[in-house]
């Protein structure tokens, strides 16, 4: 039986136990996909990266699996991947290029272990709150049927739904950002899985990023809470792919007046006690997200054979 060493890594954190944790597996070898995706969900962690040779052109590649199913990209898994090898100086300070499934990225790594990440050039398309068919298939997104999946007073989202639409924002993964007038409501989301995971579906996003500038820490610039459940991830404690798609979102829709920050300082994960943070800059098409990571756990996985006996038999 094979064995593959495995790290739990606390990502966008600078100490254990905090942040967003994702496994990484740095040996993929031979692991088929099927194995991968059995390894993620060994792990329980909302995604786990596989490293893999990376052929010519880039110096790594990375997969990504949450326990259910295999996504194009992960924000956090890769800061955590990168942040654990440089801590054991696997790599050194400076430029990389990662190949993933949504093409190849470039990853800087600072002299003090911060992992910078650029993201895909932005997109941002408004919904207007009657766009799409009404009734239970996903289309309609008024504040109304949005507080109702969050569990947020739907006031907390027309009270400034005027300045700040509701959108989906990519720089590779999507996502639906809705904004939220004050953290207390913020907290105070229930959301309705289902429903969020058919809004997510019927708009073709990896899950919903609701936030509000009414933060705990007087650098950061909002606080969000991000839900997935589409993708397994019902809520996700500090959120990379996100966090990027945000800071592009707010320069889209003129969020701050004067000139544009030249970096965001985003907090996520209080309400889930593994509290953390993202540090966004975007200039032009330009995205980057940035943190630190930590390994909390490192360990070796015994790994069966590549064979039938993990399938389902149906009678």
């Amino acid at each position: 039986m094979e064995t593959r060493r495995t790290l739990l890594v606390d990502a966008f954190a600078d100490e254990p136990l905090a942040g967003n944790v994702a496994g990484v597996v740095p040996d993929v070898g031979e692991l088929s996909e099927d194995r991968m995706g059995r390894i993620a969900a060994e792990l329980g962690a909302s995604e786990t990266a596989f490293l893999l040779d990376a052929g010519e052109g880039a110096d790594e590649r990375l997969r990504y699996f949450t326990p259910s199913t295999e996504v194009d990209l992960c924000g956090h898994a890769t800061i955590a991947t990168y942040g654990a090898l440089f801590a054991e100086g696997a790599i050194d300070a400076g430029d990389r290029t990662l190949r993933t499934n949504v093409g190849d990225l470039e990853i800087t790594i600072d002299d003090d272990g911060t992992v910078w990440m650029r993201q895909n050039p932005p997109t941002v398309d408004v919904i207007e709150p009657d766009s799409g068919s009404d009734g239970d298939s996903g289309g309609g997104l008024d504040a109304d049927r949005l507080g109702d999946a969050l569990g947020i007073d739907p006031a907390a989202l027309r009270d400034v739904g005027a300045d700040l639409p509701v959108a989906v924002a990519s720089t590779g993964l999507p996502w639906l950002v809705v904004p939220v007038n004050f953290l207390e409501r913020l907290g105070e989301a229930e959301p309705d899985m289902a429903a969020i995971e058919a809004i997510t579906e019927a708009h073709d996003v990896a899950g919903v990023y609701a936030f509000t500038f009414d933060a705990l820490d007087a650098e950061s610039t909002l606080h969000g809470r991000a839900f997935a459940p589409a993708i397994g991830v019902p809520e996700d404690p500090v959120t990379g792919t996100a966090s990027g798609a945000v800071g592009a979102y707010l320069r889209e829709v003129g969020a701050f007046d004067g000139d544009f920050p030249d970096e965001l300082r985003f907090e996520q994960g209080h309400f889930l006690d593994r509290p953390g943070h993202v540090r966004v800059r975007v200039a032009g098409d330009v995205v980057r997200v940035g943190g630190e990571a930590v390994v909390s756990m490192d360990g070796e996985l015994r790994v069966p054979a590549d064979d039938d006996s993990g399938e389902i038999i149906e009678a």
